[in-house]
């Protein structure tokens, strides 16, 4: 059995999809048993939230309660922050489980976990020096900058020493979490892409909004030729580089996704053949990829991944993004573009969109790294790491 932890963020994303999707890998093609024990911020006030960032953790009898109540063998932790922190892996130690710890994002030292702050990346923060991000008020709330920044300074140490094994998406994320000073123990951390699907899943969001939406009006009758952006509507995204593009390339674009930029961007959108969609439902979005003529990943940061472009890649669709982040690693050369250059994309959009050859080149490089089987051969293996190494701890304290 595998307990999976994992603290929703406010404004949902790609992390809650792959915690979706590890869940039905561990049932449906390891055979194991897994259930999730899982917090929500959007749900915890601003006051406890603090406390447990400042704590390292709240209710970690909950987590030991969970531990012995699944009989779980390892429990596989994603976002502990702000309402589990080291306290809960205590816990799961303390009840005989494994502990492996995911690392979607850089949230181990960058407050916001994306490097990425007043428009530009930011690598200021470097271990326990947090201070830049008090400093740079990157959280948006100098009480929550100062509550992060002292729980991260204080606490990530003891953290990375209560897990077993650590996972991230990205050969790119494990350079970026080294150069940020990440006190990782890097013998022991292995790098594994998301589990995609070979077909959408209709229970859970992915990076379109903070729920579960219905219809969205006009997004059934989209059609003709356009580019398509799944994303949340965040200045990183470079969405407004995808706008002029495509104006430029004379190409439709289509955007699914939510955010705090969505005014902005229907300001710069005036006068161009771009339909905001919103949130936008798994099935829906189906069927947007499979009518688009190409998929746009545009961003300014670092990505771990690249999750909604490696989602369009696997439907088929022909893929650009930018040449930042792990994006070099899931696309071929002429499929990339130096981020916010907009003349660049539109070249590349003119040359791609409606490319099928190159669609279904991207659909099998993509089911070679993101496959089912093929993650699920690298998850057994750490977990099967992660549990001789508690079974070596449980040895050592025998008398």
């Amino acid at each position: 059995m595998v307990l999976f932890l994992h603290n929703r963020y406010r404004t949902t994303g790609g992390e809650e999809r792959v915690v979706e999707d590890l869940l039905w890998l561990v049932r449906e093609h390891m055979g194991e048993g897994a259930q999730l024990l899982a917090r929500d911020s959007a749900a915890i006030p601003r006051g406890r939230a603090a406390a447990g960032l400042l704590r390292g953790g709240l209710d970690p009898q909950e987590v030991a309660g969970a531990v012995r109540g699944s009989g779980a063998g390892v429990v596989h932790a994603h976002n502990l922050h702000p309402s589990f922190g080291w306290r809960a892996l205590a816990a799961a130690r303390r009840e005989g489980a494994a502990v492996v710890l995911h690392l979607h994002q850089y949230r181990l030292v960058c407050a916001v976990g994306v490097c990425f702050t007043h428009g530009r990346e930011c690598t200021r923060c470097h271990g326990r020096n947090t201070l830049p991000g008090v400093a740079l008020n990157c959280r948006g709330s100098v009480p929550e900058a100062v509550a992060y920044a002292a729980s991260l300074a204080s606490w990530q140490r003891r953290l990375v020493s209560l897990a077993d094994v650590i996972l991230v998406p990205s050969r790119f994320a494990r350079e970026r979490l080294a150069e940020l000073g990440a006190p990782l123990p890097w013998e022991r951390v292995h790098v594994l892409a998301p589990p995609l699907r070979t077909s959408p899943a209709p229970s859970g969001p992915e990076t379109r909004g903070p729920s579960q939406p219905g219809e969205v009006p006009g997004a059934a009758e989209v059609t003709g030729r356009y580019a398509l952006l799944v994303s949340r509507l965040a200045p990183e995204k470079g969405i407004d580089v995808a706008i002029g593009a495509c104006r430029r390339a004379g190409i439709a674009l289509v955007v699914a996704g939510e955010g705090p930029e969505r005014a902005r961007l229907e300001a710069l959108a005036h006068g161009a053949d771009v339909r905001l969609l919103g949130a936008v439902a798994d099935e829906q979005l189906a069927r947007l990829r499979a009518g688009a003529a190409v998929a746009l990943a545009p961003s300014r940061s670092a990505e771990t991944f690249g999750l909604a472009l490696a989602e369009s890649m696997a439907a088929g669709v022909p893929v650009l993004g930018s040449r930042i982040g792990a994006l070099p690693e899931i696309l071929e050369e002429d499929e990339l573009v130096a981020p916010g250059d907009e003349h660049a994309l539109a070249e590349a959009i003119a040359r791609r969109a409606g490319d099928r050859v190159a669609g279904e080149r991207a659909r099998a490089r993509i089911a070679a790294l993101c496959g089912p089987d093929a993650v699920a051969g690298g998850l057994r293996a750490v977990y099967e790491q992660a549990r001789d190494l508690a079974a070596g701890r449980r040895t050592a304290r025998t008398p």
